[in-house]
């Protein structure tokens, strides 16, 4: 119990350090070189083909994941609207990926706060208290969503609030994998699906040096395939607790 107190002052007082630097940063705004990647190719008349395809394997992973849940008992709702955010992020980033610029750039994000969300929202449920969890998640999304809409509405622009929603919950996550324990067996799961988002990020940062060095593939398609396998395994470990519980 004690670990778990200094778990839960660590969460607490990193959600009020992290807005409270939020509100100390100046704006941070849309880069437009962010659009410019490495592998441009046009395949079967594809604009940047392999950063497009990349993408089905979020779309299968949460498809997969739609059709096990069916399947089971009982559904909890986390799951069900993670499984659809997969899907819807890996849509909208094929979109973005086709014709990339900032319009397009918000139907790849959109969907993404409701990945990171409803995913923070689902490990309190399984870590800290199933009614806390379940009490937060339509906050949640709503936070995701204003954070869209004030980055594309907004007077500056500004993309604060989502680089919180995006890192937030990764840090809090991995706080909660420390210092709580659960009566799940995914801890192991979401540990690999943390050190698959890192890896993602890592071949994201040397795009394009690594499609220098591969030539047939590049640093941004494999994060695609990094964090889509991420999910697939976390989606799995799912799976084999459902199969336990019929």
């Amino acid at each position: 119990m004690k670990k778990e107190k200094i778990g839960g002052f660590l969460l607490v007082s990193l959600g009020i350090l992290a807005i409270t630097i939020m509100f100390f940063l100046n704006p941070i705004l849309q880069n437009e070189e962010y659009h410019s990647f490495s592998d441009t190719r046009d395949i079967f008349s594809i604009s940047n083909f392999w950063n497009v395809i990349s993408n089905l394997l979020f779309v299968i992973v949460g498809i997969r994941g739609l059709y096990m849940f069916s399947k089971g008992r009982r559904v909890e709702l986390h799951y069900l609207i993670l499984c659809i955010g997969i899907i819807l992020a890996g849509l909208g980033s094929a979109y973005y990926h086709f014709s990339p610029n900032t319009q397009s750039l918000i139907w790849d994000r959109l969907p993404m706060t409701i990945v990171f969300m409803t995913l923070f929202s689902t490990v309190i449920s399984e870590f800290i208290s199933k009614k806390l969890g379940n009490f937060i998640l339509a906050p949640l999304l709503l936070i995701g969503l204003a954070s869209i809409v004030y980055w594309v509405y907004g007077e500056t622009h500004d993309l604060r609030p989502y680089v919180l929603v995006q890192f937030y919950p990764l840090i809090t996550i991995l706080l909660i994998l420390v210092f709580y324990k659960s009566n799940t067996s995914t801890k192991k799961t979401y540990w690999l699906l943390l050190i698959s988002y890192l890896i993602a990020k890592i071949v994201e940062y040397y795009d394009n040096f690594i499609y220098d060095v591969l030539t047939i593939i590049s640093g941004h398609s494999l994060k695609h395939i990094f964090a889509g396998l991420g999910l697939w395994v976390l989606l799995k470990s799912y799976e084999e607790r459902i199969s336990i519980m019929k």
